[in-house]
């Protein structure tokens, strides 16, 4: 079955430069995360690729990804597509607040994508390193997809001490569980830092064994348009209350989705480490991180040779 990676994109600033941690160099070849990304997913089965971004980043996109991957994914037999969010895309019959200057976050960015995905699909952000496992399990998960079944999602659960940063304290979702390992909720924690026990946050100690979710989903057609009715919603509630910096995010409605008893949420556990240039200093820990990964052999210095073959 055909099988979709949309990646969240539109983040990204309008400038391209150093700033810019989603474009940080991290490979031998000056390759970001989001290439290491689209490696793992070709390989785990995933035959499309579709980014989301803005309008106004398209062309300086292109050129520092884009062009580069449509050509390696030309040559795999892989389909690139583009999704574009713009915050003046909302709801018939509701206006841009004045003084808006942002989009409305993932659940809109995903919903960009409608009539351009019609298959099951996962979702990821542009600047996170997710590992191999997780997409395997993703894809695996993604061949089971029938109509029947267009509630039945899941998430990457990650191991809370493989995502923890050595330069600060991160927020996680903290995925709650029933036995068959169907989340149940999730916890957002903030503030949570490395101890010499563990973890903590606030002065709580954390399980660091725990699962946490890193906003990597899998989806399914129809997910879209529950998302699209949501985003009704959202402007009738959540927006009139805070106008200006409203956002319509991902998990917060998947969790809607759960409680109200229209989806499932399987957690697929994953053992790799992720990486994430949550702070400068995190940089160098990255590129120190993908070069001990090439080292070992999880990965060619020429880094989509090995799927050429």
């Amino acid at each position: 079955m055909k099988t979709t990676l949309v990646i969240m994109a539109a983040g990204i600033g309008s400038r391209f430069g150093g700033g810019i941690k989603q474009l940080a160099a991290v490979g031998p070849n000056g390759e970001i995360i989001m290439d290491f990304s689209i490696h793992d997913a070709i390989e785990a089965g995933f035959d499309k690729i579709v980014f989301i971004i803005r309008r106004d980043i398209e062309q300086a996109f292109k050129e520092a990804i884009g062009d580069r991957i449509e050509k390696t994914c030309a040559e795999l037999g892989v389909e690139i597509g583009y999704a574009f969010q713009a915050m003046d895309a909302i709801p018939a019959g509701f206006a841009v607040p004045e003084g808006r200057t942002k989009p409305w976050g993932t659940g809109q960015a995903v919903l960009a994508c409608k009539g351009l995905v019609k298959e099951p699909f996962a979702v990821i952000n542009a600047d996170d390193y997710y590992g191999k496992e997780a997409f395997v399990q993703l894809h695996d998960f993604l061949q089971g997809y029938t109509p029947e079944k267009s509630g039945d999602l899941a998430m990457a659960g990650f191991v809370l001490k493989n995502t923890l940063s050595d330069n600060g304290a991160v927020t996680r979702g903290i995925c709650q569980m029933n036995d068959a390992h169907y989340l149940t909720g999730v916890l957002e924690t903030s503030g949570i830092e490395k101890t010499a026990e563990g973890a903590a946050a606030g002065g709580k100690s954390i399980d660091i064994d725990s699962l946490v979710s890193m906003n990597m989903w899998a989806l399914t057609p129809e997910f879209i348009d529950l998302l699209d009715a949501g985003f009704v919603e959202f402007f009738e509630k959540a927006a009139p209350a805070n106008p200006l910096k409203a956002e319509y995010l991902l998990p917060i409605y998947i969790d809607e989705l759960l409680h109200d008893g229209k989806v499932s949420v399987k957690v697929l556990p994953t053992h790799d480490k992720w990486f994430g240039v949550t702070y400068a200093e995190d940089k160098q820990i990255v590129i120190d991180s993908f070069a001990k990964l090439i080292e070992d052999g999880v990965y060619q210095k020429d880094l989509f040779s090995d799927l050429k073959k």
